[in-house]
């Protein structure tokens, strides 16, 4: 499968070997692996809570994932994502591609993450010594999401 929201961790390992595995006559295989942080600015974060929307935001990332395969020579592909409440360390996204020549790799990769980052139907709450705050994506979130729009 390569869109999976979950709330179970994921290996990163297992992934990227499956993956290579499926994928091995490409030449290229990107991973970005996305992080639950401690710190948001100034403030401190004690947990973090991902909520969504099941059937819709497997579809919206298989959407994300059609588009990238429409603009690179995608061989491969993995999207984990997960949801619940998650601590500082903890996994939250994978997402791996494999192409044949790793400028392709590096561009969907990071599209994939960009436009994840600010379409994808994900609502983030951080919990911080203040109470909880839900998160909106920034600016510079926008803006990297930005530049694949033709």
């Amino acid at each position: 499968m390569t869109v999976q929201v979950q709330r179970e961790d994921f290996d990163p390992g297992a992934e990227i070997k499956e993956l290579s595995r499926e994928t091995a006559s490409t030449g290229a295989l990107i991973c970005f692996i996305g992080l639950c942080r401690d710190m948001a600015g100034d403030r401190a974060i004690t947990a973090m809570t991902l909520e969504h929307y099941p059937g819709m935001t497997e579809r919206h990332l298989a959407d994300l994932e059609a588009e990238a395969r429409r603009r690179w020579p995608i061989a491969g592909c993995r999207i984990v994502h997960r949801f619940g409440r998650l601590l500082p360390g903890d996994r939250i996204v994978l997402v791996a591609v494999t192409t044949p020549h790793r400028h392709d790799s590096f561009q969907a990769c990071a599209f994939l993450m960009d436009r994840l980052k600010t379409e994808a139907p994900f609502w983030k709450a951080e919990e911080t010594p203040d109470g909880i705050h839900w998160v909106d994506a920034t600016v510079s979130d926008d803006q990297a999401a930005a530049r694949w729009t033709p």
